[in-house]
């Protein structure tokens, strides 16, 4: 049976000569993978620019619950995404952001609110002008209300941000991930900024670069199994 949806690619990887293995965060599913053949050849669903990373797109799939991986019948762009391949600064954020979806995504189960905020999230990059090299700060901080463990913005300008507990405190927490003075303060002023703000986020390349590293810290504590992201230096030498 046939299944109309839309979805967002975060990763592909070439299988064999004739096919690669394409993960797609799903509207109507989750996340789910699927093998696709043929890629740009004349009778293929597929094309090469359905592989860019955050691409939206809307597709027909046959889906068995459990399979490891689905079948695409048809698929399609649901909205041109032209300036995130090739403004170099939103294709490094793009690249980012869905290594790190790619590694935080696991459940298999719709989330209609989540797929929205990505959806808009990605929308809002490829149409932004100013404040980009800050997107991506926001973006991360946004996601972990979807995730679960939105820090309690109650008390943001403290001292301390318990990053286990995922409070600001004015006390010390009694063990060793916390943050302190500047980067306590950072990390309170980046949860409070909305997307339509992220230009009068003034950061510089040494204050962003720590507040990648401790989000980071952030979600190595909250999500089990996360190990952190590859193409953090990628942004880490572009930035530079």
């Amino acid at each position: 049976m046939l299944h109309k949806t839309r979805g967002i690619i975060l990763h592909a990887v070439k299988y064999s000569d004739a096919a690669w293995v394409v993960t797609i965060y799903t509207e109507g599913f989750g996340r789910e993978s699927y093998m696709v053949y043929g890629v740009n050849k004349k009778k293929s669903a597929f094309r090469a620019a359905y592989l860019q990373p955050l691409t939206l797109v809307e597709m027909n799939v046959e889906h068995v619950p459990g399979k490891e991986l689905q079948r695409i019948k048809d698929i399609q762009i649901a909205a041109p995404i032209n300036d995130i391949p090739t403004n170099p600064v939103k294709n490094a954020i793009a690249l980012f952001l869905s290594e790190v979806l790619f590694k935080t995504l696991r459940m298999s189960d719709p989330d209609e609110q989540l797929y929205v905020f990505l959806e808009n999230s990605i929308q809002l990059l490829e149409h932004s002008k100013k404040g980009i090299a800050n997107f991506h700060l926001l973006f991360l901080m946004k996601l972990t209300r979807y995730l679960g463990f939105e820090p309690n913005s109650e008390n943001a300008d403290s001292v301390y941000f318990d990053l286990m507990n995922g409070v600001f405190l004015n006390e010390k927490p009694l063990h060793t991930h916390y943050l302190m003075n500047d980067d306590a303060l950072s990390f309170g002023k980046l949860q409070l900024t909305p997307f339509v703000g992220m230009e009068e986020l003034v950061l510089d390349r040494h204050r962003r670069n720590r507040i990648i590293a401790h989000l980071m810290d952030y979600y190595r504590l909250h999500i089990s199994g996360f190990s952190g992201v590859n193409s953090v230096e990628v942004l880490h030498e572009l930035f530079d």
